[in-house]
């Protein structure tokens, strides 16, 4: 079976979400966001666009939305599914790394098995602030309307907060979850 890919947006968090992956028995390799799209689509079953400082360092993650891969973008891997898909985003009120209270409103395949409302680990110096007209809001919080977005009928799915970092609870499960999608819908 083909791996899953995590691309590099320089992150401060990438190598956790590799780690991650490995952790649950995942197969997973990170790759540059420099990476043609034919290689890339011809390498994995998935895509974990990881997260980075700005969209102008996200090298060709964006045109790697075109290739029909299930894709679960982190923090700015969230920013570049909605700017792709026409929403906006925008510099965000809180700024650092922090708690937030998210409330799940839409319980999607990618937040499957989640309660209602869950504490996670985010950053919101930037964040979605206009939903591409193709997604779905999936959760919200009192300082950011989109912590969690879909476009489902491509299995694309984009999280503000950090699912790798042990400060969110029960983050593994984001990844076990897309691990799921990845073999029902990704290229094998």
């Amino acid at each position: 079976m083909l791996p899953v890919f995590v691309v590099n947006n320089f992150g401060q968090f990438n190598h956790l979400i590799l780690r991650m992956l490995r952790d649950l028995d995942i197969g997973a390799r990170m790759i540059a966001n420099s990476m043609p799209p034919e290689e890339v689509a011809a390498g994995c079953r998935g895509l974990v666009l990881g997260g980075g400082p700005d969209l102008s360092r996200a090298g060709n993650a964006g045109a790697y939305l075109d290739l029909g891969l299930p894709v679960l973008g982190i923090c700015l891997g969230l920013h570049i599914i909605a700017t792709r898909f026409g929403g906006t985003v925008s510099r965000g009120r809180s700024g650092g790394y922090g708690p937030v209270e998210v409330e799940i409103v839409e319980q999607d395949e990618i937040l499957k098995g989640y309660p209602p409302h869950i504490t996670v680990w985010a950053s919101h110096a930037d964040e979605v602030t206009g939903l591409p007209g193709s997604a779905v809001r999936l959760a919200g919080s009192s300082i950011c309307a989109y912590e969690a977005i879909a476009v489902p009928d491509l299995h694309i799915y984009g999280l503000q907060w950090h699912p790798e970092v042990s400060h969110t609870g029960n983050g593994r499960l984001v990844y076990e979850n897309f691990d799921r999608i990845t073999r029902e819908y990704g290229t094998s």
